[in-house]
């Protein structure tokens, strides 16, 4: 067991809480949204929070932790839903909030801390230079842009500028590596592909350098029609009009706007299905010229409304965002990842929604994927029993829709179901002991896991808390 009273004296002057209460608060991300990951990760915590307030104390909080064999897990906000911070085998969980400074602002540029809020950056991005953040999770008012660049994919944006890991949508990062004498590295270009989306395994993240695009004063759009493929095949035609300057097409299928969207609920009926968009102020007379010509409804538009007072942003009823709204209400539900490769994309979501009618309600985010217009699916689930969600995602599977499971916490699973050499390689290198955010990345663990086993990965440091 190691010594933490030796820890938090060598660790003095940065600050450190040990509450058993506070640190398990601390401990905990949105992992609840998987029934089964619930199951597994309810009583997992931590044994200390450190919470650095500059690289140097990052260094000095890695070098202890690293001498001592105590395992360090990086956390944002905890805005993430599969696990990603949470601490599998104890130890110090690095809170990274108080790192939370926009540092710079250049045209097509912003550098900030690690913990820096991403709609407060967008808003000095926009009050500095009338510049935003390509994209956004719909978590945008609680979520750190670490957090998003080692947790996230994609997000509001997307439709136009793809993901996180498309060569150029992160510009630099700064990453200390967990070693005896932790060394600073500036990640760029090919490079960076070794801690996006990498749970935080291989390396900490001290500094984001993403870029910016034109802000404008998007006006959120609810269009509603009576049959859902009727919305997805509306959704699709506005993705490829390269003339309307849209942020964000998601297509959710009835009742959910009307059983989930409590706010909302007013301007939709309990049979109709709802697009969400964000329309630029410019495209919004082409946009309804469009949406008149599809027999489209405009339910909501927020340029017109009589007040706006208590509405979410549109772009909070997307994304995880839906799934967060169907909880509130409803406990039972949970959700899916899915991928509809292209082209025949639409057709596959009328495949799915055929077979599943209401116990998957269909919902598509609409997506640029290498160039190509794409939808990838966060349907809800009506979750009965751990045999049926498995049989529906083999179901889905067997369709040609992969599933991106988000009731798995490692990044293999939930994932390409395959080794990422390159990050692997990468927590060889800067992480040699194996103490960053251990548990997630299966190919460190048991390098010979059968992915075509159907087996859960089990992380066999999550038996000894």
């Amino acid at each position: 067991m190691p010594d933490y009273d030796a820890i938090k004296a060598e660790l003095d002057g940065i600050a450190i809480e040990d509450n058993p209460k506070l640190v398990r608060q601390k401990s905990r991300d949105f992992f609840w949204y998987s029934p089964i990951l619930k199951d597994q990760l309810d009583n997992v915590t931590a044994d200390l929070v450190v919470s650095p307030a500059s690289e140097e104390e990052v260094i000095r909080t890695l070098k202890v932790a690293f001498a001592h064999g105590v395992p360090v897990t990086p956390r944002g906000s905890g805005t993430g839903n599969y696990g990603q911070a949470m601490p599998l085998s104890g130890g110090i969980v690095l809170s990274l909030a108080k790192m939370n400074e926009v540092r710079e602002i250049h045209p097509g540029r912003v550098v900030a801390g690690p913990g820096a809020i991403i709609a407060e950056i967008d808003r000095q991005a926009r009050a500095h230079s009338g510049q935003e953040l390509r994209f956004h999770p719909s978590t945008a008012n609680t979520a750190t842009i670490a957090g998003f660049v080692a947790g996230g994919s994609g997000g509001v944006g997307s439709i136009n500028w793809g993901g996180l890991r498309d060569l150029g949508n992160v510009l630099r990062l700064r990453v200390v590596t967990m070693e005896a004498e932790p060394r600073v590295l500036d990640l760029s270009a090919w490079d960076l592909q070794k801690v996006t989306h990498a749970y935080g395994t291989n390396g900490i993240i001290t500094e984001v350098e993403m870029p910016l695009t034109a802000a404008y004063d998007w006006v959120d759009v609810l269009v509603g029609f009576d049959d859902f493929m009727d919305a997805v095949r509306f959704s699709d035609a506005l993705a490829h009009e390269n003339g309307l300057l849209v942020k964000e097409i998601a297509p959710i299928a009835a009742p959910v706007p009307y059983q989930f969207f409590s706010r909302h609920k007013q301007y939709v009926r309990p049979d109709q299905s709802v697009v969400v968009t964000m329309v630029a102020p410019q495209a919004i007379g082409a946009f309804l010229a469009f949406a008149a010509k599809a027999k489209g409804e405009i339910l909501f538009r927020a340029d017109t409304a009589e007040s706006l007072k208590g509405l979410p942003q549109a772009f909070e009823l997307t994304w995880n965002h839906t799934t967060l709204r169907a909880l509130k209400v409803d406990p039972s539900i949970t959700y899916l990842q899915v991928a509809y490769p292209g082209p025949d994309h639409v057709r596959k979501v009328e495949q799915m929604t055929k077979l599943f009618g209401d116990e998957v309600p269909g919902h598509l985010e609409f997506i640029r994927f290498s160039g190509q217009i794409q939808c990838s699916g966060l349907p809800l689930v009506r979750f009965t029993t751990k045999e049926r969600l498995e049989e529906i995602i083999r179901i889905h599977e067997d369709h040609g829709c992969p599933v991106f499971n988000p009731h798995r916490y490692t990044l293999e699973e939930g994932g390409m179901k395959r080794t990422d050499a390159v990050q692997l390689a990468f927590k060889h290198e800067t992480d040699p002991k194996g103490l960053l955010n251990p548990g997630k990345m299966i190919a460190w663990e048991n390098p010979d896991f059968d992915f075509s086993s159907g087996k859960t990965f089990l992380f066999p440091g999550l038996a000894t808390r």
